[in-house]
């Protein structure tokens, strides 16, 4: 980093777990750590806003048009998630703040996850774990059957690193995979749909791991639900935007469709209470990529992106803001 007086202060927020964090940026940045605040966010700001140059936003801060003006010497907002629809890009944009994202800090983790999702809904692992501590196994016989993995036709709505990575998981089970994105991928081997709904008439299962944009919101609707079939399968860990999800709820409960798998919601952390006596759903609380491994992955992303830019060097993951 170029030579000052004193080190760039960073306004870190992040999450009670990830406090690594704390002590990988300190050996290099002066820190104040909102989880430490005895006071609001608003009046801590008014008192430290002209000397933060940067903020480390671990997990779903909102930064919006509001808290940007209250910190004039910003100069960077370094995100550790791969999605910044928390963020006000277009603010970011006209102030020349930059901004970065996780990169591929935990893609594989997220990938394994999805793939990890998709065998218990088809599986019904979930639903046998409770079947078999709840004494009906040997109450009330054998369980209902699951559905089979091998094989199956998955179509993957976000073929970037996750969605690559999820193919690749599920090509030694003989799936078949074909993808819906913005654009069609010349290097990929996989079969393109311009639309989703030709994609969720053609597979058995969906997964969802693309960005949320206005374009992808809401996304899976009950149209594509309905493409989708009795049988199909929607894995979620994207966004949970992504997804209608009063109308999921509905498909489900109707059988319009077979089952869900989800690791994000549309109210984080609320959830619907229905989807809790669904044998055919399985929750997560957006957890997929929270490995020791993704944290330490993450942390040395931001501190890489953060040296890089306070030295004038080429960002690790930077984020396009036009």
């Amino acid at each position: 980093m170029s030579e000052s007086s004193d080190p760039p202060l960073v306004l870190l927020h992040r999450l009670p777990s990830f406090n690594c964090f704390d002590e990988n940026l300190s050996r290099d940045f002066r820190i104040l750590n909102t989880d430490t605040l005895s006071e609001p966010l608003p009046i801590f700001l008014s008192r430290h806003a002209a000397s933060i140059r940067a903020i480390v936003s671990v997990g779903r801060l909102s930064i919006t048009s509001e808290l940007i003006s209250h910190l004039p010497s910003l100069q960077i907002l370094v995100c550790t998630s791969v999605g910044v629809d928390h963020v006000d890009l277009a603010e970011c944009k006209r102030r020349g703040i930059a901004v970065t994202n996780a990169g591929n800090a935990f893609s594989d983790d997220v990938a394994d996850f999805a793939v990890g999702l998709l065998i218990s809904v088809l599986r019904r692992i979930p639903a046998a774990d409770r079947y078999v501590r709840s004494g009906n196994w040997e109450n009330l016989g054998d369980f209902q059957l699951g559905s089979k993995v091998s094989g199956k036709r998955v179509g993957i709505v976000g073929l970037g690193v996750i969605g690559s990575f999820i193919a690749k998981r599920l090509e030694p089970f003989g799936c078949i995979i074909s993808y819906n994105s913005r654009s069609q991928k010349q290097s990929s081997p996989y079969q393109y749909y311009s639309d989703i709904l030709s994609l969720a008439a053609n597979n058995d299962v969906l997964v969802l791991c693309c960005s949320l944009t206005d374009q992808t919101h809401h996304i899976v609707n009950r149209e594509v639900m309905e493409s989708l079939g009795k049988d199909g399968v929607i894995i979620n860990v994207g966004r949970g935007k992504l997804i209608d999800e009063k109308e999921m709820v509905k498909c489900l409960i109707e059988g319009v469709i077979g089952g869900a798998g989800l690791d994000v919601f549309e109210d984080e952390p609320e959830v619907p209470e229905v989807l809790f006596g669904l044998d055919n759903v399985v929750l997560s609380p957006h957890a997929a990529m929270a490995t020791p491994g993704s944290v330490n992955n993450v942390a040395e992303v931001a501190l890489a992106n953060l040296k890089a830019f306070f030295s004038n060097q080429p960002l690790i993951s930077p984020v396009q803001l036009d």
